[in-house]
C-alpha cells in the first residue's frame, strides 16, 4: 500500500553564506583619494519552517532530500549593503516538530498556523572596509569575509492533533467506529493490522459542534520497545486530548486487556496516564441485556465506559455525548 501519510522526513539543510564585504575608496572627479567606502555583503538566506493549517502530511518534503537558501550578494562601493539571499520557507503541518539529525535532540516545534521559526540560519554578511575605519587607521585595506553557511541534517516528524485518540489492540473495531461517526475512509477488514497509517476523522456532534477523532494503528504488546509498527504511532497519542480504550467483548479478559494497553501507554510515556479516559466495549450487538448486565461486572470501575456496536448503530450517540462531556471538563 503506498500510503500519502507521511510523518517522518530527513532533509539536508543548506543555509546561504553571508556575502563578503567590500575593498572600496571614494573616487569621483574632484576626489582622487577619498576615504574608504566598501559596503558590508548582505546575510545569507535562513532556511525557515511555517506551520500550515491547510496540510495534514509531510509528504510534499518526502522527495526533497536537500533545501538549500540563496548566498548573500557582497558588498560594494558607495556603502551599498550587498542584497540578502532568499529565505527558503518550508509549509509543514501544526504540529510538526524539528530535532537535529545527528543528536536527535529537540529543537522547536510548530503549534500554529502562520508560525515561522528559522530551522538553520544564514551566515552574517561580512563588513566592508568602511566599517573598519578609525582616526588611527584611516584608509583600511581589507575587509571581512561572509560568514558561511550551515549545511545540517535535520529530522522532521509530525505529531497528530486530534481531540480523542483511539486505543486498543488490532481489530478492536477501531477503524469500524471512525467510518460509522465521521467521514473518515479508513480501510477496514478482519485481521489485525488493516490500518497502517493513522486515520483522522470530523465526527460531527449536535447543533453543529464537532470534534477530531485519530485511529491509531492497534498497539500490540510490547509496542514501546519498538515491535510490530508500535513506537512510530504511540508517539501521535501524545497529542490527544482524551483516550477511547476499545476492547471488543469476545475478549478473554476485559479487565486484563486494559491493564495491558494502560502498561504499553506508560512504558512508552508515562504522562499519556494523565489524560481522560473513556472505554468502549465493542461489537455488542452479539450480547443481549442480560449478558451485557453480566459482563458489567468485569469492566474496570475507575473510567467511564460503554457497551457500543458500530455497525448495529447501537450506543454510538451515547458515546459520542460522553466524550464530548470528557472533552469539555
Amino acid at each position: 500500500m503506498s500510503s500519502n501519510f507521511v510523518d517522518f522526513v530527513k532533509i539536508c539543510c543548506r543555509s546561504g553564506a553571508g556575502g563578503a564585504g567590500a575593498v572600496h575608496f571614494h573616487r569621483d572627479k574632484n576626489t582622487a583619494k577619498g576615504g574608504p567606502d566598501g559596503g558590508d555583503g548582505g546575510r545569507g538566506g535562513h532556511i525557515i519552517l511555517r506551520g500550515n493549517r491547510q496540510l495534514w502530511t509531510l509528504l510534499h518534503l518526502k522527495y526533497r532530500k536537500h533545501v538549500i537558501a540563496e548566498e548573500g550578494q557582497s558588498g560594494s562601493g558607495a556603502n551599498k549593503t550587498g542584497h540578502e539571499g532568499k529565505d527558503e520557507i518550508l509549509d509543514v503541518p501544526i504540529g510538526t516538530i524539528a530535532k537535529d539529525a545527528e543528536t536527535n535532540e529537540f529543537l522547536f516545534e510548530i503549534t500554529e498556523d502562520g508560525q515561522e521559526v528559522i530551522l538553520a540560519s544564514g551566515g552574517r554578511g561580512g563588513k566592508g572596509n568602511n566599517f573598519f575605519k578609525s582616526p588611527t587607521l584611516q584608509t583600511p585595506r581589507f575587509a571581512q569575509p561572509g560568514e558561511p553557511g550551515l549545511e545540517e541534517w535535520k529530522i522532521l516528524e509530525l505529531k497528530l492533533l486530534a481531540d480523542v485518540g483511539l486505543v486498543g489492540f488490532p481489530n478492536a473495531g477501531k477503524s469500524t467506529l471512525l467510518s460509522v461517526v465521521s467521514a473518515a475512509k479508513p480501510e477496514i477488514a478482519d485481521y489485525p493490522f488493516t490500518t497502517l497509517v493513522p486515520n483522522l476523522g470530523m465526527v460531527s456532534y449536535r447543533e453543529g459542534k464537532s470534534f477530531v477523532m485519530a485511529d491509531i494503528p492497534g498497539i500490540i504488546e510490547g509496542a514501546h520497545t519498538g515491535k510490530g509498527i508500535g513506537l512510530r504511532f504511540l508517539r501521535h497519542i501524545e497529542r490527544n486530548s482524551i483516550l477511547l480504550f476499545m476492547i471488543p467483548c469476545d475478549s478473554k479478559n476485559i479487565r486484563e486487556e486494559y491493564s495491558i494497553l494502560l502498561n504499553e501507554l506508560k512504558q512508552f510515556n508515562p504522562e499519556l496516564l494523565d489524560k481522560a479516559r473513556v472505554l468502549a466495549i465493542t461489537k455488542a450487538d452479539m450480547l443481549d441485556n442480560e449478558l451485557i448486565e453480566e459482563m458489567k461486572k468485569d469492566v474496570p470501575e475507575e473510567l467511564p465506559s460503554i457497551f457500543i456496536s458500530s455497525v448495529a448503530q447501537m450506543g454510538i450517540a451515547e458515546l459520542k455525548d460522553m466524550l464530548w462531556k470528557e472533552l469539555n471538563k
